[in-house]
């Protein structure tokens, strides 16, 4: 109670997270409501990594910044801009200042979460005054003391012996850890803040909140009968289906290992998605792990992989997410505002809650990396998880030594089974199979191996003969396929498939299909599926391609051409002909050709040149795991440092016991897509375009639109979006509901049945030549 001016007592003003009904505050979330609330939802959520008193002081201490009467005003209407989220950065550093070393380093990091959580974490120095240095330097303290009673926070203890033991005495990469822990503790904090927010305003305004998923130990009785009874009604005759049954019964006798980091090495036509999958679910059985995400390369195999686990587990509680409808366009180019409440709502953000994910790497691994709040949301679900990497190898090797990084920190930090599931194993463990140096800093994977003896796997899988056939122009692959029914070209730009395809159809040659990532995931779904009847049924079915097509995707065709790339593609382009076996060796051929009209970037260059040095100096079959090996050798010897070519170990360093940590410059560093592409979505079918129709109604959210939209999506070079928007050919769908996330092609005619869509004009031809 505070006096009044006629000495009567008088109750303290009520202070207020977020605002209700106009002039009514009986509907209004009061403030130290929010912040308890959001605090225990936060410890909840780092509960599996043993971190829950420093997630919940972040809950307490993140909208701080509202006890400033200013502030109040602005929830009433005033049109005033307050930054709410730098004052409980600065006021928990200083209350934590006279604490242990530990919990003056956590409470920093805690700082760095409550600074990010509008804008996203932030760099502790840069030239900008977003910066966390310059945000605490200018805070000036307005606040009601009335928060000390209302919250009455304890900040010993923050960082228990637990974590403490694992990130390790002498560990020299504890400046990373410690910055993986910072990121974690933020998407504990990010995902509590929305979810709090969300109840509130649902409950208000009568919006739909999207699904939540039951656990996976709930469901794992029945995921483990349904995967026995598939895989007991697979075939057993023949050579191959005895082997791929005893690949199983190997991999899943693994699963009882202890949690961390394995190997799978298993040729395709193997079974290993299927044999990945049945060590998922017994591990996670044995050691109560909680979810299992799958990571795969391409969004051209995802559907794939979906659809075999939908099948196999039945598809309810099946989280197919690949979308690049994150955020809208302001938060992408960093506006300086903090958006409100009810802005975060209508963002396109994904929590992976679901007990199975299916995802793409680059999902994955630029969210670890993220400093936006809407891809951190996620990380705290993955901790505890089996985290299966299909086709490892495609792992961009500028990035290989943070994304190594960022795997052993999420295998000894935060509970996580990582498997390198692929049948050309990118050697990335600390030691070579000679006991020798291996990968720098690399992956403690000795006696990690889940499949039975990969050499012997590699010699009685092999279906194909590679051989080098010289340069081939246009018109020579097309007389090349001519008295071929059936025959896959790959090549290494868009631009190049679409012109083999267009001289091809000129010359009259049947059964053509063209695969690109011109092409939305729903358009090439059914192309896949197109070919993989043409093939089974013996029609014609000449096939021309981008690599996405070589890395997992289960087509079998008699004969195959490849543009010369690094020995670890031209092996997985190996893997699409012959796959089932029904075709004698010698006449299962891969031509690896030169393309003198289609230079070849030059990482893929430098990488044709790693393979001419590695099978040069190898001794005996070129096809086998060693030759491999030596490939991988080349490769990071040429490349040595430029495996973190953009130095992002070296931007999360502890300088004595204070944190530097360059988030968001690491974030826009950590580009697994290097070109500069934007979304453009595609009204491909009634599916995509009832999606489409949706967007006018705001009780619907965003996220659950964006997850129907992810497969009618096509990337396209910026410059290309912004001159399809300035004619017209493409608009930003409801603007005002949801921003800019939803950018439509209005244009139907722009994509081409065949093709896909057509955005080019000559400027951007030079750009296509980078893109696979």
């Amino acid at each position: 109670m505070q006096p009044g001016q006629n000495g009567q007592a008088q109750a303290r003003p009520a202070y207020y997270a977020h605002s209700g009904t106009p002039g009514d505050y009986r509907d209004w979330q009061g403030l130290p409501e929010h912040l308890i609330e959001t605090a225990a939802l936060a410890a909840r959520f780092a509960e599996v990594f043993g971190l829950e008193k420093a997630a919940s002081t972040a809950g307490l201490f993140h909208d701080l910044g509202k006890y400033d009467p200013e502030f109040q005003r602005r929830l009433t209407g005033a049109d005033i801009r307050v930054d709410h989220s730098t004052a409980g950065a600065a006021i928990l550093r200083q209350l934590a200042r006279d604490g242990s070393p530990f919990d003056v380093l956590m409470a920093e990091i805690i700082s760095y979460a409550i600074l990010g959580h509008h804008a996203g974490l932030p760099d502790r120095r840069s030239a900008e005054p977003s910066c966390f240095e310059e945000r605490c330097r200018r805070f000036t303290d307005r606040l009601d003391p009335a928060w000390r009673d209302e919250i009455a926070p304890d900040l010993a203890g923050l960082l228990p012996e637990r974590m403490l033991k694992a990130i390790g005495v002498g560990n020299r990469h504890v400046a990373f850890d410690m910055s993986v822990i910072a990121r974690f503790l933020f998407s504990c904090l990010v995902d509590a803040d929305f979810k709090n927010t969300e109840e509130f305003y649902a409950k208000l305004e009568n919006r739909q909140v999207d699904r939540e998923w039951p656990a996976l130990g709930d469901l794992l009785p029945d995921y483990l009968s349904r995967f026995d009874a598939y895989m007991a009604g697979l075939p057993r005759d023949g050579e191959l289906n005895p082997l791929r049954r005893d690949i199983l019964a190997h991999v899943r006798a693994g699963a009882a290992l202890a949690p961390g980091l394995f190997t799978l090495t298993v040729p395709t036509g193997g079974g290993k998605t299927l044999a990945s999958l049945g060590f998922a679910l017994d591990h996670a059985k044995a050691h109560g792990l909680r979810r299992i995400i799958y990571a795969i390369p391409f969004t051209s195999i995802i559907d794939q992989t979906a659809t075999t686990f939908r099948h196999v587990l039945g598809g309810e509680h099946i989280l197919e997410h690949h979308s690049a409808i994150e955020e809208d366009e302001a938060a992408r180019r960093g506006q300086r505002d903090f958006p409100t409440s009810r802005d975060k709502l209508r963002l396109a953000m994904e929590d992976w809650a679901a007990p199975v994910v299916v995802t793409t790497n680059v999902q994955l691994f630029e969210s670890l990396f993220a400093s936006r709040t809407s891809r951190a949301r996620k990380l705290h679900n993955i901790a505890g998880s089996i985290i299966i990497l299909d086709e490892a190898q495609t792992l961009p090797r500028h990035l290989l030594k943070p994304a190594v990084r960022m795997l052993d920190s999420l295998a000894r930090l935060f509970g996580c089974t990582i498997v390198l599931c692929t049948a050309t194993q990118p050697a990335l463990g600390k030691h070579g199979p000679d006991g020798g140096q291996g990968f720098p800093d690399g992956l403690d994977l000795e006696g990690r191996e889940l499949a039975p003896d990969p050499h012997s796997l590699a010699a009685r899988l092999r279906r194909a003969r590679i051989e080098r056939v010289g340069e081939m122009s246009n018109e020579a692959l097309v007389a090349a396929m001519r008295p071929l029914p059936q025959a896959l070209v790959i090549v290494n730009s868009r631009r190049h498939a679409l012109e083999l395809y267009k001289a091809a159809k000129e010359a009259g040659l049947d059964g053509l299909l063209h695969l690109t990532t011109r092409q939305c995931a729903a358009h090439r779904r059914e192309i896949l599926n197109d070919a993989r009847h043409r093939l089974k049924d013996g029609l014609p079915c000449r096939l021309i391609a981008t690599s996405l097509i070589e890395a997992g995707v289960d087509v079998d065709f008699p004969r195959v051409w490849r543009a010369e790339a690094g020995w670890d593609q031209i092996t997985q382009a190996a893997g699409r002909c012959n796959r089932e076996g029904r075709r004698r060796l010698e006449d299962s051929i891969v031509g690896v050709f030169a393309a003198p009209d289609y230079p070849p970037p030059r990482e893929i260059k430098s990488l044709v040149e790693d393979t001419v040095r590695a099978l040069g100096a190898h001794q005996g079959d070129i096809q086998t795991l060693d030759a491999m090996r030596s490939f991988y050798g080349e490769v990071y010897w040429r490349m040595a440092e430029r495996l973190d070519r953009e130095g992002i170990v070296d931007a999360l360093k502890l300088d004595g016991r204070e944190t530097n940590f360059a988030f968001r410059d690491v974030a826009q560093k950590f580009r697994m897509i290097e070109s500069n592409m934007e979304p453009v979505i595609v009204p491909f079918d009634d599916k995509a375009i009832k999606a489409v129709d949706d967007l006018p109604f705001e009780r619907i959210p965003s996220g659950l639109i964006a997850r129907k939209l992810q497969t009618y999506i096509v990337q396209v070079p910026a410059r290309a979006r912004e001159l399809l928007i300035r004619c017209g050919h493409v608009a930003f769908e409801c603007p005002e509901q949801r921003g800019d996330q939803f950018a439509v092609l209005r244009t139907r005619n722009l994509y081409d049945p065949e093709v896909g869509l057509l955005w080019e004009t000559p400027e951007y031809l030079a750009l296509e030549d980078t893109i696979v």
